[in-house]
This record gives C-alpha cells, structure tokens and sequence, in this order.
C-alpha cells in the first residue's frame, strides 16, 4: 500500500507542491495576523496583510477553479456514457424481441446490470478527484514518515549520568542547517567548572544563544565536542540530561493552566509545599497567595493574564522545583522594567546558588559578581576572567561597560 501511493508521479497530481507551499503561507499569513493583531493595528498593517493573503489565495483558487470544471466535466462525461447505454439498450433489446432472438425479460435482466453498473460508475468518477488528492497527500505523509531525526529526542538510548555540573565546550565550530554558508561558532573553547557562575557577553548576533542551543542539544555542532563531566553530550540519554539542566529564557512559555500545573509542568506526584518553595525562591509566592484562587489561578493562553516579570518568576520557579545541577539564564531579565528586574533578579541570585550557573547577558549589571565572565565577538572567546580582571585590561569588555556607564 505505501509503495502504492509512493509512485505517484507528481504531475499527475491535481493540487501541485507549489499550491500546497502557497496554501501553507497563506495559512500561516493569515496566523500571524491574528496572533499579533494588536501590532498589525498599531502600524496601520491590515491592508498589507489582506493584500498579501489574497495574493497567495489566487493560486490555490485558480486551481481550485481547474479540480471543478476537471470534476464536472468527468461527471457528465459518466453521466452521458450512462444514458447511451440506457439507450443502446432499450434500442438493441427492443430490435432482438422484435425478431424473435430473446424475450422482455432477458432485456430488462441486461437493463439492471446496466444501471447499478452505470452507478457504481458515477460514484467512482465523482470521487477521482478526491482519490487523486488523497494519493498525492499521501505520497508525502509517507515521504515525511521515512525521514529519521538527527537528534532523536525519544531514545531511551544513552549514558543515564548524575551530572556533578561540570561542563566544557571543544574547538566549537557551528552553523544553522539553513545558513550553512554562515560561520556562527568559530573554533570556540571555554570551561565552567561545578558550582561556577559564568556569564557569556557580547553583541548580538555574536553566538552567545547559540550556545544554549548546543548546551540543551537542540542541534549539534558541525566540529569540535560539547561535554558534561568529561562524557561527550552525544553519548548521554537527553531525557535524562535535560532533567537536570533548567533553562530560563527571555521570553517565557507558559501554558493554559493553572499557576500549580504550570510550575510542577513536566513532573508527576509533586508536593505541594515543594511547589511553595519554588515560588518563594522565584519571589512569586506573595503575589500568587494574594490572588482569589491562589495557586489554582489560570494564566490564560501563553500567560496572558500575567505581567513580563510575574511569567519570568513563574519559569524561574517552574526551573528551580527540578532542582536542577545546571541552571541556564538566557537574557532573563532583558525584557523587564527596572522594578521588575529587580524582582526577578533577586530570584535568579537564590537560584544560582549551589549549583552550575551559565547566563547570557546584555546589561552587563547583572552578571559583575559572575566567577567568570566571557567576551564573545565573531563566533569566539576574545576575553575572559573576572568583572575587576576585564575592566583592568581595559579591552573589549571595558569598552561595554562604559556605554552601559557601568563604571562612573
């Protein structure tokens, strides 16, 4: 069966790749302006957005134009061929009674064989388009289902360490699968031994996300080896590592439940005062206990019903109630007001206690007291050491310092 509709030969296809691909935009055009409405009514963008979602329609609608007239014509082709026969019969049968060769019922025995033959006919036609459709649909569901990951998120395969919190990048060479033409990591080396807080600095785009991306083995470099206490990441089981690594990122996920499920999301048969704790540690359990329904508040779709600052408390808290060995921060506290900041900040200091701290970093405040702060530019380590040994070689990280006006 699968080879069946393997071979389907793409040109014989009613609704071409290239229709598909647009009807995929246009869906996607139609996505974006409903989730960022706000945006789109902000920059006077609704004409721009309609434009362009017509544009992709007129394809899939010309096409669609085709598959009717293509179908209606198949159907009234049947339909004809069915009433010739109707004709051909009555005329042919009426000829042979008329001289004697067979008898009425012989002819409306070939009659009724005719019809129920004719309508197995019409409904056969009526669905070939659909058929065609559904044949090329499923070339590429088979097509999709033989691709294998390269990271294969599910495997039960693989080392199950206790991480201690030592963690090494080797000569890292990295580039995106869809930029491969773009260098991101270039040759990168750096150490963060158990119990250190080290900050990754630099301008944007120099790779320091990146990293987090190769921490957590979302892809894998292209050169060089990522290691958790001397055992290369490729031979370590990810649903294991992963629950022992927490990352906190800018922008918080959280889901349409309650403010308990969202902290204890991913865990089963956790305690309520363990949830409690967590929150106190994030500087969250004061503001949920003042809410009508406490921790059993829903969010509301991506925490819409919470503040920047209170969802950042809330994935923090979601982080630390795995006790993790590694705890990540990837620009935490960028998108925060100062008060907020300040919150959360607060948190992230408890939470970097006693265990493996990495942050990633823009206001430069927020990471002087780090064991080791690391200046990336172009894909590499130009500098490292600590807040005062940086500023005294009055280098790169300096010159970041004094347009943050860190130094006056």
């Amino acid at each position: 069966m699968q080879r069946f509709y393997e071979i389907t030969p793409v040109s014989n296809t009613l609704l071409s790749i290239s229709k598909v691909d647009e009807l995929i935009r246009m869906v996607q055009i139609a996505s974006e302006g409903v989730e960022n409405i706000r945006t789109v009514q902000a920059l006077t963008r609704e004409k721009t957005f309609y434009d362009s979602f017509v544009a992709h329609l007129n394809g899939p609608y010309k096409q669609a134009l085709i598959q009717t007239q293509y179908h209606s014509v198949s159907y009234a082709f049947a339909q004809c061929v069915i009433f010739f026969l109707y004709a051909a019969c009555f005329r042919f049968g009426g000829y042979l009674i008329e001289i004697g060769d067979t008898s009425p019922l012989n002819v409306f025995k070939v009659f009724f064989a005719i019809t129920f033959c004719g309508m197995t006919l019409s409904w056969a036609t009526a669905y070939f388009p659909d058929f065609i459709k559904a044949r090329f649909s499923a070339a590429l569901i088979f097509k999709m289902m033989r691709e294998k990951p390269v990271i294969d998120n599910m495997s039960a395969a693989g080392l199950k360490e206790q991480l201690e919190g030592n963690v090494t990048l080797k000569d890292i060479q990295f580039s995106y699968p869809s930029r491969q033409n773009v260098q991101i990591l270039r040759h990168l080396d750096l150490k963060v031994e158990k119990g250190q807080t080290v900050a990754l600095v630099g301008p944007s785009g120099c790779g320091k996300s990146t990293i987090v991306n190769l921490l957590e083995r979302f892809y894998d470099p292209i050169g060089g080896s990522v290691l958790y206490d001397e055992n290369d990441l490729k031979i370590l089981n990810l649903q294991s590592l992963r629950q022992q690594v927490s990352l906190v990122s800018q922008e918080p996920v959280l889901f349409n439940c309650s403010l308990l499920e969202n902290i204890s999301y991913g865990l089963t048969d956790v305690r309520y005062d363990k949830v409690t704790n967590a929150a106190k540690m994030a500087n969250i359990h004061s503001f949920i206990l003042g809410l009508p329904e406490g921790y059993q508040t829903k969010v509301g779709e991506r925490g819409v019903m919470l503040s920047g600052g209170q969802k950042q408390r809330v994935a923090i808290a979601r982080a630390l109630i795995r006790d993790p060995k590694i705890l990540i921060l990837d620009e935490a506290t960028s998108a925060l007001d100062t008060e907020n900041e300040k919150l959360v900040q607060e948190a992230l200091d408890r939470a970097r206690e006693g265990r493996t701290c990495i942050v990633i970093a823009h206001r430069l405040s927020t990471v002087q007291n780090a064991t080791k702060i690391a200046v990336i530019k172009h894909g590499r380590i130009v500098e490292e050491g600590s807040h005062s040994d940086l500023v005294n070689k009055r280098g790169i990280y300096y010159s970041l310092t004094e347009k943050q006006n860190l130094l006056r």
